[in-house]
């Protein structure tokens, strides 16, 4: 068993498993910039070790100081969390050749699921159905005319190293068609130092479904349901469900099937999410997440599975702790990502909270570090926690949210929890009838 882990992240998501690892009676490293030095993982853990100035490079990516820390502290696994390391297969490979665990699936396969055109090929390989589009990088403006007729119009021109929608753009005829394909290029190359594209079509109205997968990396896998991410902002969900609106318990079983049989036939080891597009009855393949995902507090509220327990228990050889059979899902839960931002104009906020009120009561969770006093840094992403309420049934969670979120108090700076409690309160988010454009629209027309 592992006896020691070095989390190498910060927020939210480094308390998130700090607090797994003690349950677990497992020591904790945590590692910091100098500007989380008050952060409240760091607080918490066994042990911390600051590795560098507040820029992620020079700390949290910081790769050498990482494995640094972990030599100086005994650490013999590293948690990555999400974000920053936490798909980068170098990484792993660093870290297996210095005898430390990764918490995590293999380097591998997180190459082959970090590019865009692997993975969509690796998936139709093993039976997830996928959108149509071009067999691999589109590589000229010929080459993407040609793809585009065969396809049909509209068409989406995306990265293939990319995430959270940049190098990603949509042509609705062939007049806009090579002015995306190029603007999509060149905003990768900025973006990811990679300037490769390829082409999907382009779905009018679709929902974003996401299943949770799990294998013990010996060909054994399960699925733990979907999530549904529609409510997106510039690509970024803030809002996320369990189980979807969208979806009945048959179609569930059978996709759920369907990526559970996948992550068998790959080998796959520890915590993915397999995303779609889910339009008309029909799942399309996006991407596979190859880490533990901001919204999985969702599937632990219906499922009562610790996804974090279950990593480290994987991670340390000792296979899963469920089967298929086993897995039941009770009831309905929703996530609600607070952001240090303004809530009509999404700016960032940092500064330091005055007051910080977390609300209470049956079936409510809130995941954050933060507290009164606490100074947000204006270097890193601005996520400072997530509300997840769960209800016997939707409408249940919905009455329950609506209550939290009143509770719910967060002064000093500016966050979104306003525009949570419009939301609540919209008909069209009370009947689960919103696609991934919905919020785009809602807010332009605010």
């Amino acid at each position: 068993m592992i006896s020691k882990i070095l989390i190498a992240n910060r927020g939210e998501i480094a308390l998130r498993v700090l607090r797994a690892c003690k349950e677990l009676g497992i020591a904790t490293v945590a590692v910091h910039s100098t500007a989380d030095s008050d952060a409240m993982h760091v607080r918490l853990a066994d042990e911390s070790v600051c590795i560098g100035p507040p820029p992620s490079r020079d700390s949290y990516l910081n790769i050498h100081q990482i494995v640094a820390a972990c030599e100086i502290t005994g650490a013999d696994a590293v948690h990555p969390g999400y974000g920053f390391l936490s798909e980068n297969a170098k990484f792993a490979d660093i870290l297996d050749a210095h005898g430390i665990t990764f918490i995590g699936p293999t380097a591998d396969h997180i190459r082959i699921m970090g590019d865009k055109i692997t993975a969509k090929q690796t998936a139709q390989d093993l039976g997830i159905p996928v959108v149509p589009g071009s067999a691999g990088e589109v590589l000229s403006d010929e080459d993407a005319i040609k793809t585009a007729r065969e396809i049909g119009y509209p068409v989406l021109i995306k990265a293939t190293a990319g995430g959270g929608g940049r190098g990603m753009k949509v042509a609705k005829t062939e007049e806009d068609l090579l002015e995306a394909f190029n603007t999509a290029r060149s905003e990768a190359a900025n973006a990811f130092g990679n300037d490769s594209v390829y082409m999907e079509k382009y779905l009018g109205k679709p929902r974003h479904i996401e299943i949770q997968v799990f294998g013990d990396g010996a060909g054994n896998a399960i699925h733990l349901g979907e999530r549904d991410c529609s409510l997106q902002r510039r690509h970024q969900k803030i809002w996320e469900e369990a189980n979807s609106p969208a979806l009945n318990v048959e179609q569930r079983m059978k996709i759920g099937q369907i990526c559970a049989d996948a992550m068998r036939k790959l080998k796959y080891r520890g915590a993915g999410t397999i995303e779609f597009l889910y339009e008309n009855g029909e799942f399309y393949f996006i991407e596979m997440n190859t880490r533990l995902q901001v919204e999985h507090p969702v599937t632990e509220a219906i499922t009562g599975i610790d996804l974090v327990h279950e990593q480290i228990r994987v991670a340390s050889g000792n296979g899963l702790s469920v089967t298929q059979d086993e897995i039941v899902f009770s009831g309905h839960a929703i996530e609600c990502r607070i952001n240090a931002e303004d809530p009509r104009t999404f700016v960032p906020s940092p500064g330091t909270i005055t007051h910080f009120h977390a609300p209470g009561g049956l079936g409510v969770r809130v995941d954050s570090g933060v507290y009164a006093g606490y100074k947000i840094p204006p270097y890193y992403d601005s996520l400072i926690g997530k509300l997840i309420v769960h209800g016997r049934t939707r409408v249940e969670c919905m009455m329950r949210l609506r209550r939290v979120l009143d509770e719910f108090v967060i002064d000093g700076i500016k966050t979104t929890l306003p525009l949570f409690q419009d939301l609540v309160s919209n008909p069209d988010i009370a009947n689960g009838d919103y696609d991934i454009h919905w919020l785009e629209h809602y807010l332009a027309n605010d």
